[in-house]
């Protein structure tokens, strides 16, 4: 089985944690790299662990499941920290300090919100890496500027103090498809942005 602590919000708008517990039966499978080079997770693992990085996430639509991935691969915990799955307002801003203004102006499905969850997931958590994913994924919630398989990624890197090489950054993707597969799409998509980050960021022999 396997624990995933969750942020929400109730009926009457108010904040709860709790934990649930899943059968493994119920992972998605392991998210096949675009590339045709493999499994992502597996790649993405790999890296982490070669450099001596971590790991932590925060999820929206995908409700755990990037974290899930991730930890599909055996050994996974010498890169992996810990997932945040925040789908309420309240959530993001009480968890991974997204600011309201951001939730107020550009909506949870945005770019700057994308980037604060990786931000906070990064820095609340002590990692070197922060991914996150928020989006719409259907059927309903769409709207005229906002469809049905928008979703934005965010990734976010700590570089050492003094260097100034930290960023974020975030990417926008329409899925096509029922909820599950949308869910799916962006896992794959997730790990795989988080790959390019890795690629881009050179590290001292």
């Amino acid at each position: 089985m396997t624990i995933y602590n969750l942020i929400y919000s109730d009926m009457s708008g108010c904040v709860r944690v709790g934990s649930i517990e899943c059968p493994e039966t119920l992972s998605i499978n392991m998210a096949q790299s675009s590339r045709g080079d493999g499994s992502i997770n597996e790649m993405v693992g790999d890296r982490l662990r070669d450099r001596e990085e971590t790991i932590a996430t925060a999820e929206s639509l995908t409700g755990g499941l990037i974290s899930s991935t991730l930890t599909d691969v055996p050994g996974s915990s010498d890169y992996f920290e810990r997932g945040f799955v925040t789908y309420a307002y309240d959530a993001k801003r009480q968890a991974l300090s997204v600011a309201r203004e951001a939730l107020d102006e550009h909506g949870a499905v945005s770019p700057p919100v994308a980037e604060q969850m990786a931000q906070g997931a990064r820095d609340i958590a002590d990692t070197t890496w922060g991914v996150s994913a928020t989006g719409i994924a259907g059927p309903g919630g769409d709207t005229a500027d906002k469809p049905v398989g928008l979703v934005y990624i965010g990734v976010a890197y700590a570089g050492p103090w003094g260097t100034e090489t930290s960023f974020s950054t975030s990417t926008r993707h329409v899925f096509d498809g029922d909820r599950r597969s949308i869910k799916q799409q962006t896992v794959t998509a997730c790990l795989e942005a988080l790959a390019e980050a890795i690629d881009t960021v050179e590290v001292d022999e």
